[in-house]
């Protein structure tokens, strides 16, 4: 938690304001008992009118002003809560957002969903709980106790037997519990992470008829976290029955001595009543601090999971954040691999190994091979979402490692595997690249990726509304449309990573037909069909992350066996 009181700096102000409200509300409830004794010992006793009216007065007064400096406090809390709040999440995203895949794989998106909501809910309402109880607390407490005293020493002492036994029931419990709410949350994190993967994978659940099997899995992440948060309420709630019990018994024994006093003359009925309202304050004090240390154990649980998001360095370190004066030059390769090997950090094997090649600018690399053969890997490596292992890649004859990752990207126009359009107009799908892209630079992108037949039909072409995910177009035009992106502003370097995979031969050739006759950019085509690649300059075939080939389509069919396989097997 500590970690994280850097985010409390800016409100400095109301964390002092806040408590010293609550102190004034708490001063009011430890003197009202006090008045309300003397009006009942004697206003009541005497019958005196003026008496009760002019303290009675006093009384609504104080209770207004409680009431206002608890309203006061409130506000002044809540601003505090959420400002800090808002604070971690927008720092927490920025963070997150300068980490390489590998440690967003290693994480993975529900958890960190929850640890960007939940998690900061939980240190949130920690937070509002000890602004209000942090000077409430331990007042109420020690003024309860003295004003008590005041009223009678000998009967004071039954504080000395509740307060100890409370405060054992209190650790007691929370000593039970604090392994319980950790548990909680990873249970939590396993049904976030199915819902998620249920909810995308939708289409394909009902077209498998796997509905009822997700449903089982569902049902049984749900039931293992209902039984966790049972578990942990079932222990947790026993505090409130417990700490009541104890302050029942001690009531009863305060109107049973206090009785014996009032017959002999030692105490006041009145006294008895305020004596009774202290312990119940006491108590009810108590309580609250025992709920404040749940709420802190939960917000600690919470803000180490935060930390260890905070804590996380990316992998893909930028050595250098001045742009590059760079020259183009035509001799220089625009891409270049050297001695390259790459594996991902939860894997023993290599995804490839040794691979050697170059692109100058203007050619077009094919990369083809079997499903889980290391061609997205390779592709990875080039606008650095990965670093490789072994090796050096190089964009202009520079390590990409010498690159501001800015500067890096803008040259890439990437267009991954699974298409993905975002909530907005088609505009703005299209301008990711490029801000302030022109209609005109829009509709060539568009005309390039073989888009315009579905476009020019749309209603409000292209402002048209985009759902989230791109779920009112089909498969086909999300792949043309995130093509379409990848193109305006014409990037340097264009990675088509199986992006036509949805397309027929016919669209298919003729992208890549455009592709090839308006734009000038450095074309990397990974594909598992043969006739998407075989028109590349170069042609790298990967089997089970090994080079076997690399070359043009005819002397690959002469020397690559699992290049002439897969030629065979696609074509008559």
């Amino acid at each position: 938690m500590k970690k994280l009181f850097r985010f409390f700096t800016g409100y400095k102000k109301q964390m002092i304001l806040a408590p010293s409200f609550k102190f004034l509300e708490t001063i009011v409830d430890i003197i009202i008992p006090l008045l309300v004794a003397n009006m009942i010992d004697i206003g009541v006793k005497n019958y005196d009118i003026r008496y009760i009216s002019i303290w009675g007065i006093v009384v609504v007064v104080l209770n207004i002003v409680g009431i206002v400096s608890a309203v006061i406090c409130a506000k002044l809390t809540s601003r505090v809560c959420s400002g800090v709040s808002y604070d971690i999440r927008k720092d927490m995203y920025a963070h997150i957002n300068t980490l390489s895949h590998a440690e967003l794989d290693k994480f993975g998106t529900a958890t960190l969903n929850n640890r960007l909501t939940h998690d900061v809910n939980r240190i949130e309402s920690a937070l509002g709980m000890f602004l209000r109880t942090v000077m409430r607390t331990p007042f109420l407490i020690i003024g309860s106790t003295i004003m008590a005293m005041i009223i009678d020493i000998k009967l004071s002492m039954l504080f000395l037997v509740v307060a100890p036994l409370i405060l054992i029931a209190v650790f007691v419990i929370l000593k039970k519990t604090e392994p319980l709410y950790d548990r909680t949350q990873k249970d939590l994190d396993r049904v976030s992470e199915i819902t998620r993967e249920n909810l995308q994978g939708a289409r394909v659940i009902r077209a498998f008829n796997k509905q009822e099997y997700e449903e089982r899995r569902f049902e049984r992440a749900s039931l293992k976290l209902k039984k966790s948060a049972v578990k942990v309420v079932s222990v947790s709630t026993l505090l409130n029955p417990i700490t009541s019990t104890i302050i029942n018994f001690a009531i009863i024994a305060v109107m049973w001595f206090g009785g014996l006093q009032v017959n002999i003359g030692g105490l006041t009925q009145g006294q008895i009543i305020a004596f009774v309202n202290y312990l119940t304050q006491i108590s009810t004090a108590l309580v609250s601090f025992a709920n404040l240390i749940i709420a802190f154990i939960k917000a600690f649980n919470c803000a180490g999971r935060i930390n260890e998001v905070f804590d996380t360095k990316t992998s893909v370190v930028e050595t250098n954040h001045d742009f590059l004066d760079i020259q183009e030059n035509p001799a220089v390769p625009k891409i270049e691999f050297q001695n390259v090997s790459f594996k991902y950090s939860d894997s023993a094997s290599y995804a490839f190994k040794n691979l050697s090649f170059t692109a100058f600018p203007g050619q077009t690399i094919g990369i083809i091979g079997g499903t889980g053969s290391g061609k997205s890997s390779i592709i990875y490596l080039v606008p650095r979402f990965y670093d490789a292992v072994e090796g050096q890649v190089y964009v202009d004859g520079i390590n990409v490692k010498d690159y501001p990752l800015t500067q890096l990207r803008q040259k890439i126009g990437i267009v991954p595997q699974k298409a993905v359009l975002f909530k907005g107009t088609l505009k703005d799908n299209l301008r990711w690249r490029k801000a302030d892209a022109t209609i005109e630079e829009m509709k060539k992108a568009v005309k390039i990726s073989q888009s315009q037949e579905f476009v020019k039909d749309l209603p409000e072409k292209y402002d048209y509304k985009v759902q989230a995910g791109g779920k009112n177009f089909s498969g086909g035009q999300r792949q043309r449309l995130t093509i379409a992106r990848a193109l305006v502003g014409n990037p340097e370097i264009l990675i088509l990573d199986d992006s036509a995979s949805a397309l027929d031969f016919a669209t298919d050739a003729n992208l890549r037909k455009s592709i090839k006759e308006n734009i000038n950019s450095t074309v990397i085509l990974v594909s598992q069909r043969a006739n998407t690649v075989k028109n590349s300059d170069i042609i790298i075939v990967l089997d089970n992350g090994r080079v076997v080939g690399q070359g043009k389509h005819d002397e690959l069919l002469k020397t690559c066996d699992v290049y002439k396989e897969i030629y065979m097997s696609q074509t008559k």
